[in-house]
């Protein structure tokens, strides 16, 4: 590809479906690692995605035969005694981590090929993970100096527990789709070639559930790492009197009573 064709193009792609949006990282010559430019429009797209009330959950997805390589090392400013890449989390990274964490609908992600760094840290944010069987997840910053990042040092003890965590930090070495799903990294392994349908069939069930109880859980959930139990059941109790007084509990119930399919509020048809 020259030059001139490596700049026309779109560094990710956004695709409409019904109920969902999918956000395709699209560097797939740089295995989609991230440059400001991926770190900008990926953060406008995700808070656009939060502001469409006919999106109801997001697919994030890598081009090619790599999920995400992390942050691209050839960047201006990223080496030498006066890096600062501590800036470099503060203008990109974090800001990406907490949308996905805070966004009031669920993120979906779909990793093939490699998931390496920050690019790994990304997967680990989003709140269902799907990995083909031989995807390799790595957090490899030991191999030139670094500690891991986007989150990575909160979400992996949290996955994976501990000793798993320290080990991936310390060692860097890689484990594939399937080793992480039954680590608990991710939600579910699948054969290579079945990844997307299965990605796209879960963004299709999750938009027909309740949106309102799936953003009570994403905040239920998060709240939970730090609060005690006597605070995570008095927010339980706080959600369930919100949710109890809305549409879709109705609907719910009179579903279930009726013995027929729920039609939850804003759901496509």
């Amino acid at each position: 590809m020259s030059e001139a064709q490596t700049a026309s193009v779109q560094p990710l792609l956004v695709e409409e479906r019904p109920g969902y949006r999918v956000l395709t990282l699209n560097r797939p010559q740089k295995l989609n690692a991230f440059d400001d430019a991926l770190h900008a429009v990926l953060l406008r797209a995700l808070e656009d995605a939060g502001r469409d009330p006919a999106c109801r959950a997001v697919l994030l997805s890598g081009a090619g035969r790599a999920f995400c390589a992390g942050q691209d090392l050839a960047e201006p400013g990223l080496t030498g005694g006066d890096a600062d890449l501590g800036a470099v989390l503060e203008r990109g990274w974090n800001p990406l981590v907490r949308a996905i964490r805070t966004l009031p609908k669920p993120v979906v992600c779909a990793v093939q090929g490699t998931a390496a760094g920050a690019g790994a840290s990304l997967a680990f944010a989003c709140d269902i993970t799907l990995a083909a069987e031989d995807a390799r997840f790595a957090q490899a910053f030991i191999r030139i100096g670094l500690v891991p990042d986007s989150g990575a040092t909160w979400t992996l003890p949290r996955l994976a527990g501990p000793q798993r965590a320290r080990a991936l930090a310390m060692l860097g070495d890689p484990v594939t789709g399937a080793e992480a799903a039954a680590w608990g990294l991710v939600w579910r392994a699948v054969p290579a070639a079945a990844l997307t349908e299965e990605a796209h069939a879960l963004c299709a069930r999750l938009v027909r559930l309740p949106a309102r109880g799936l953003a009570a859980i994403k905040r239920a959930m998060d709240a939970a790492e730090a609060n005690t139990l006597d605070a995570q059941l008095a927010l339980e109790a706080e959600l369930q009197r919100d949710l109890g007084r809305g549409a879709d509990y109705g609907e719910g119930v009179a579903a279930f009573q009726q013995k027929r399919p729920a039609r939850f509020e804003g759901a496509p048809e």
